[in-house]
């Protein structure tokens, strides 16, 4: 018969919470890390030695896992198949158009994500606002890397020396105000995929008589949080349970 705190548990999570606990253990790993102490992981994960080891020994099983000879563990085999497999069934559409229209709805701006194409950026995926004034902007347009706010980050975060783009990198997000073209305010933020390879940059942007600068400040955190959620789904998405790390970018 099963514990009536388990079930409780399980319900208050929405789903199996063993499981959430596996995944935890698993995604205790950051990029580079080869192994870890069962401490290391009991920590990370914020479980007992003994249900972290539990979970370790079971997912080991499948070689999600593999205990090395010096008693620490990494991640094993399997988690590498399914790792290759969400890749080739990965289409990156499916997963930056929704991120650009929930940013439009927070923000009730047009929402754009550029690349980098040698020295111009270009828009990729373009979701308009539903105002009937705004900025337009086409996909497959190719706008200069050294005006305007999207551009501006990318150079920033592909390791250009200098101001503007130390502040960049130290704030995490550029404002541009009538920068590329009169009368057109942005408000961008970098996306990175894995390792911390810089993909590109998510934008709002808009006629400057409504986007004013205090305005573009309130919605920074907003399109700084669209970019890092799409970074995270970009790379292969953590569970709500994983803790988030904390990384500083480096050029």
């Amino acid at each position: 018969m099963r514990n009536a705190a388990v079930e409780d548990d399980e319900k208050q999570a929405g789903g199996v919470i063993a499981v959430t606990r596996a995944l935890s253990l698993m995604e205790a790993f950051e990029i580079g890390e080869s192994a870890l102490s069962l401490a290391e992981l009991s920590r990370r994960s914020k479980m007992h030695k003994t249900t972290a080891l539990r979970l370790a020994r079971t997912l080991a099983l499948s070689q999600y896992m593999v205990q090395t000879e010096d008693g620490q563990w990494r991640l094993g085999p399997a988690a590498g198949w399914l790792g290759a497999r969400y890749q080739s069934g990965f289409d990156v559409n499916n997963v930056v158009e929704p991120a650009l229209h929930q940013l439009v709805k927070e923000t009730g701006e047009s929402a754009s994500f550029y690349v980098r194409e040698g020295n111009i950026r270009s828009c990729v995926a373009r979701v308009e606002g539903p105002q009937s004034v705004r900025h337009n902007v086409r996909i497959g347009e190719r706008l200069p890397l050294d005006r305007g706010a999207p551009g501006r980050v990318i150079l920033a975060f592909s390791g250009a020396k200098g101001e503007p783009y130390e502040s960049i990198r130290e704030r995490g997000y550029q404002i541009s105000v009538g920068e590329r073209e009169a009368e057109v305010s942005s408000v961008a933020a970098p996306v990175f995929g894995l390792n911390w390879r810089l993909l590109g940059s998510m934008c709002i942007s808009g006629p400057s008589s409504r986007l004013t600068k205090a305005k573009l400040e309130k919605h920074a955190k907003n399109v700084i949080r669209a970019a890092n959620q799409l970074s995270y789904e970009l790379a292969g998405t953590r569970s709500a349970a994983t803790p988030k790390a904390l990384s500083r970018w480096h050029p």
